[in-house]
């Protein structure tokens, strides 16, 4: 018996039936487009010994990149729903490194470790606003610290029919309803944002 998946997860569910956990699975669109959104993530706030949490890891390729740009968390956790990723992430048996299987839109108390950053990198990318900003609030109400993630901000990047974008001015005011510490950086590449909500 199979059960229908939300439509948030079913992309990525589609793409592994035909990557496994190769790239492709990830729905970036290169290797080079997801560094450079990696590095304004990590611009955005210094995770030196701090406990961060990656909501939808992936392959755990945000740790990994951390590590190999000597950026070191105190310790890291995964929350991923593809089984596929799950395993991949798990099999590089990265330091200080924990992967949670599990829908953090369905289960957002998967989000609630005590971790001081949470990171969103690309995960919000096939929400409607709905799951969008229900999302952004359960991973700003769970950090210690702060709450950080990309987005498409603009129909440039979102020309797949799976992808959805949400206005700059729309997220940085639900933003500035959560703190009056807000940041946004979205000249590092056009159509894509990155925002940093710090607890007041």
């Amino acid at each position: 018996m199979t059960t229908s998946s939300p439509s948030y997860l079913e992309p990525y569910l589609t793409a592994s039936r035909k990557y496994g956990a190769g790239f492709g699975t990830l729905l970036w669109a290169s290797p080079k487009t997801q560094a450079i959104r990696f590095k304004a993530l990590l611009q955005a706030v210094d995770i030196s010994n701090l406990a961060v949490m990656d909501v939808g890891c992936g392959r755990a390729d945000f740790l990994e990149f951390m590590l190999n740009t000597h950026r070191y968390p105190r310790s890291y956790t995964g929350i991923e729903a593809v089984e596929t990723l799950v395993h991949a992430a798990e099999r590089k048996k990265l330091p200080n490194c924990k992967i949670v299987h599990g829908d953090f839109v369905a289960n957002p108390k998967l989000l609630s470790t005590s971790a001081d950053v949470l990171f969103y990198s690309g995960s919000l990318n096939t929400m409607d606003s709905k799951a969008f900003f229900s999302s952004i609030q359960a991973g700003f109400d769970a950090a210690l610290q702060a709450v950080v993630f990309n987005f498409l901000c603009s129909p440039f990047l979102a020309g797949s029919s799976h992808l959805a974008w949400h206005s700059a001015e729309e997220v940085m005011e639900f933003a500035r309803g959560l703190s009056n510490r807000v940041k946004l950086h979205d000249r590092y590449m056009r159509g894509d944002a990155t925002v940093a909500i710090f607890k007041d």
